[in-house]
């Protein structure tokens, strides 16, 4: 085989890899979003272990992050002609996918030496001493390669899920900042979970509140059971309406021991809507009007992640921060059922190791999903206080 035939082939079979992500990549069906329409699934109950203490949390997730970083690897070397093709895109961003590949690398390289602080030498997924990016992932090639047979049907689904879910973020990359999301911050004022302390964790819920009686009760009864508190995104268009039908009192009541933050008066694209700023304005006047102030949080979630580049100094005059989030349910996904929610949460909390996860409380999966994702993780993670994300780097 002559070198140019090598390279031809190497090119091809990326191409391939490209292509089949197709299948897994898609426009999301709700108008200004540019999520995917079939989403990353993994099946977590192939792990043989229980992730239920910090040592067993940290074995489940050098494991995840060795074979994350390898198709991050894979992933990574698409080309601009490829990813359009694979994303079914009409431009590619190349300084935006450039720069969360990077930071993607960084975060690997990170959380594995945070994962393998008490290796033992004896541990197939502790790969001794690493100082770059580059020699983990020469390492995780080795340990791929060898892993021990009760793990090779958990590896062989994760290795799908993995390179499904770098394409997810690298269709969002490829797009931003034309279209903005929750892929990159635009500024500091902006938080996203990148920063928190290791095995840290916040439950968010978007999009509420639904009529009395609906599932904003039944997800809120579900953290109070848990024990647990989130930051509920409300749109001040459904807030209002549920203010009229009842009460300041009752609204109390209904969000009593959690945290309020705002998602806008509508649930539309705050980057091209001319009555943005209205729309933040409004609903944080209302918020404020009806809501004891510990309950109100100086959050704006905007919807789709979507918000303009040149938005900072308006927050900060408001004393708002902009509450990104970096693990995303997908709940809102008739595709995607709870159990899907709960294995994908679960993987991906295994290789980030920290973040804000995105769920929403006006569809029924996050009340089963995040119980379960609670049970499975027992004592192993730190469940973050609602009132203190705001203050989060």
């Amino acid at each position: 085989m002559t070198r140019r035939t090598a390279i031809s082939a190497r090119r091809t079979l990326r191409l391939a890899s490209a292509f089949c992500l197709i299948a897994f990549v898609g426009i999301r069906a709700a108008a200004g979003s540019v999520g995917p329409a079939v989403v990353a699934k993994a099946d977590f109950r192939l792990w043989p272990e229980r992730v239920n203490t910090v040592p067993g949390f940290d074995r489940a997730s050098r494991a995840a992050i060795l074979e994350y970083g390898l198709a991050l690897r894979q992933m990574g070397k698409l080309s601009d002609d490829e990813m359009l093709s694979a994303f079914r895109i009409k431009s590619v961003d190349r300084a935006s996918v450039e720069k969360w590949l990077n930071q993607e690398r960084r975060l690997v390289l990170l959380n594995y030496r945070r994962a393998a602080r008490k290796c033992a030498a004896s541990d197939w997924s502790c790969v001794g001493e690493v100082r770059s990016s580059a020699e983990l992932l020469q390492k995780a090639a080795e340990v791929h390669r060898t892993m021990p047979q009760g793990y090779l049907a958990w590896r062989d689904n994760f290795d799908g899920f993995a390179r499904a879910y770098v394409g997810e973020q690298l269709r969002l990359a490829a797009l931003f900042p034309r279209i903005s999301s929750e892929i990159e911050r635009f500024n500091d004022n902006e938080l996203n979970g990148d920063k928190l302390a290791d095995r840290q964790f916040f439950l968010t819920f978007d999009d509420g509140p639904t009529a009395q009686g609906g599932l904003t009760e039944k997800t809120l009864a579900m953290l109070r059971k848990e024990k647990r508190t989130g930051v509920f995104f409300v749109l001040g268009a459904r807030f209002q309406e549920r203010l009229e039908k009842s009460s300041k009192q009752t609204m109390n009541a209904l969000y009593r021991g959690q945290c309020v933050g705002s998602h806008g008066w509508k649930h539309k694209s705050h980057a091209k809507w001319d009555q943005w700023q209205a729309s933040i304005e409004r609903t944080r006047d209302l918020l404020k009007q009806t809501l004891a102030p510990d309950m109100v949080a100086p959050l704006f979630r905007p919807p789709y992640g979507q918000r303009r580049a040149d938005s900072g100094p308006f927050f900060r005059t408001q004393s708002l921060r902009v509450a990104l989030w970096d693990i995303d349910s997908q709940d809102w996904n008739r595709h995607v059922s709870a159990a899907d929610v709960i294995n994908r949460m679960i993987t991906l909390m295994l290789i980030k190791r920290h973040g804000v996860l995105l769920f929403h409380d006006v569809h029924p999966k996050a009340r089963v999903a995040v119980p379960a994702i609670i049970k499975t993780f027992g004592n192993s993670v730190d469940w973050g206080d609602c009132h203190h994300l705001a203050a989060m780097p």
